[in-house]
């Protein structure tokens, strides 16, 4: 694979992963609109990868709390914000570890990936994400975070495993519906992001070690770089738009291009 296509692959994941407009849909549209070979599970969990280190970046205060809080969490503990945090991490991300788990072995993973599915997926959940940020309440910040809530939204995160859903927009979806104000909502979807962009990353990447296939890993690591780099940007970028602007435009935007894939798949 060429420096250049990695850059484009890497460029797109980071800006994409924070907007609810489905980073994985973008990857899988790249080489059905450009005529470029697929690049793969591999390349795209290893760009995911490159924007975890992003986000682990960011929200550098909130995560080491968590690791903390994990060390009181296994001795059984839960009488701290970061043990808080750390347990509600790992509820929200059990759900989408066994749907993940039943896809890849039934091949449905494969399946899924086609532009009908993620025009599909773009139209109907970007009107579910304006459904629930006109009606859901402000009234809800990052630290009212509860059990019923993550676990809520860790369900809602199993349909990101749809191409096109958006694993950042189903989550701030969820989070908008039970009342979180964008910001915070966003900043729990990506700390969210974490366990699960982790496990799927560790997943794929015993298969390519099993496989032995070196040039593989040398692009993947290029392309986590690239991604890190636009993500790190994008990331920055989005948490202080959020501030003033609501999600209507990415919902525009996952219309219109829901639409057209949906005319083109079908022609």
């Amino acid at each position: 694979m060429t420096l250049f296509h990695l850059l484009i692959l890497a460029v797109i994941q980071g800006l994409t992963e924070f907007l609810p407009v489905s980073s994985s849909g973008h990857l899988i549209l790249l080489p059905s609109l450009t005529g470029v070979p697929d690049q793969g599970l591999e390349i795209d969990v290893a760009v995911h990868m490159g924007t975890l280190f992003a986000v682990v970046l960011y929200f550098w205060a909130d995560v080491r709390q968590a690791l903390v809080g994990c060390t009181r969490l296994m001795r059984g503990r839960v009488d701290t914000p970061g043990a808080r945090i750390a347990l509600f991490l790992f509820l929200a991300t059990i759900p989408v570890i066994l749907a993940g788990l039943i896809l890849k072995v039934t091949g449905w993973n494969e399946l899924l990936r086609n532009p009908s599915v993620i025009g599909w997926s773009m139209l109907i959940f970007g009107l579910v994400l304006y459904w629930a940020d006109r009606t859901g309440l402000h009234d809800k910040k990052d630290k009212d975070w509860n059990t019923k809530d993550a676990v809520m939204m860790g369900f809602a995160q199993v349909l990101a495993l749809i191409p096109g859903t958006s694993r950042s927009g189903i989550t701030i979806t969820a989070a908008r519906k039970l009342g979180y104000a964008r910001e915070d909502g966003a900043k729990l979807a990506m700390l969210m992001s974490i366990p699960t962009i982790l496990a799927s990353g560790v997943l794929l990447g015993a298969d390519v070690a099993d496989q032995a296939n070196w040039a593989m890993a040398r692009d993947c690591a290029i392309a986590a770089a690239f991604a890190f780099v636009s993500a790190l940007l994008a990331l920055f970028l989005m948490m202080r738009l959020l501030r003033s602007v609501s999600f209507t435009p990415y919902v525009i935007y996952r219309v219109i291009l829901g639409i057209g894939l949906i005319l083109w798949a079908g022609a």
